[in-house]
């Protein structure tokens, strides 16, 4: 009989520095709990070392494969997804740090709550020592989705039965993460551990700063299919939203502020002379 573990954490590597290739390796293979598999997939790496580190390991938990082409990051997230036999789905990037006890706090808390499919957590970055908050819980993260992705994805366990529903869309990389969620919203409950359980390196390399602009261009093409998709649940956030837009004279002398909140809006002068007030029209 074939053993399943509990969980199979997800790692796409391509050309990744060693160290943080090491890191991020580590951090997994040193959790406090131990029934895992950790699937690691090259994705068509031109750096040979990558290959060498991983190899370097001798650990049993360790599965590693390579793509014969080179498939792109939703490519590569979905044939992880293909390979894993865990009953839940560990994200972990390829030069982040997960806390000691991430998978143990996450699997826990799935486990007593069968009606949340997506848990993640709060994080930090390296560098700068910022604290990473989201919402908390299922209603104040849905409302958020409306406008961005408010669980952060490497820090995130999900259970693989909902990629039976779908899967990553190569379409809206490299915010695949976010249209996920969006489309996961019909069909389960997420939830954010408030302590942080993962540590995030943000540097120049990262895909949010190279591909900025178009993660801008797909991340509105997620918000209009969610609005689309949910509409009592976008009229939700848009009543709760709280939007500031301000025209300034000269770049910084505030001459127009508007500002919508709880479904009403304000516009000034200035910044203190009111020029108008009401409710705001939505449009769905």
């Amino acid at each position: 009989m074939n053993y399943h573990p509990t969980v199979s954490v997800l790692m796409p590597v391509y050309n990744t520095q060693e160290t943080h290739l090491r890191e991020a390796i580590d951090s997994i293979l040193n959790q406090t709990f131990k029934d895992f598999e950790l699937l690691i997939l090259n994705d068509c790496s031109t750096d040979p070392n990558v290959e060498k580190v991983v190899l370097s390991y001798n650990d049993k938990r360790i599965k590693y494969s390579k793509n014969e082409q080179n498939m792109g990051i939703s490519g590569s997230r979905n044939h992880l997804v293909s390979l894993a036999t865990g009953k839940y789905l560990a994200v972990m990037d390829h030069d982040d740090i997960s806390c000691p006890e991430r998978l143990a706090k996450q699997v826990e808390y799935l486990e007593q709550h069968p009606e949340i499919g997506v848990v993640g957590s709060f994080a930090r970055e390296l560098l700068s020592g910022k604290e990473l908050t989201l919402p908390i819980e299922d209603e104040d993260i849905k409302l958020a989705l409306v406008f961005r992705s408010s669980i952060f994805h490497p820090a995130s366990m999900i259970r693989k039965e909902l990629f039976n529903i779908i899967g990553y869309e190569n379409e809206y990389t490299p915010a695949e993460d976010y249209a996920l969620w969006c489309r996961l919203i019909k069909h389960t409950c997420f939830h954010n551990l408030p302590e942080i359980l993962f540590i995030y390196r943000n540097h120049r390399d990262n895909t949010s700063h190279k591909q900025k602009r178009r993660t801008a261009e797909v991340s509105q093409k997620i918000r209009i299919f969610t609005k689309r998709e949910n509409p009592e649940l976008y009229t939700a956030a848009f009543e709760k939203a709280t939007v500031t837009t301000r025209i300034n004279l000269f770049g910084f002398i505030p001459f127009l502020t508007y500002t919508r909140k709880n479904g009403r809006s304000k516009c000034k002068l200035f910044n203190f002379i009111p020029l108008w007030s009401g409710k705001t029209k939505i449009v769905v």
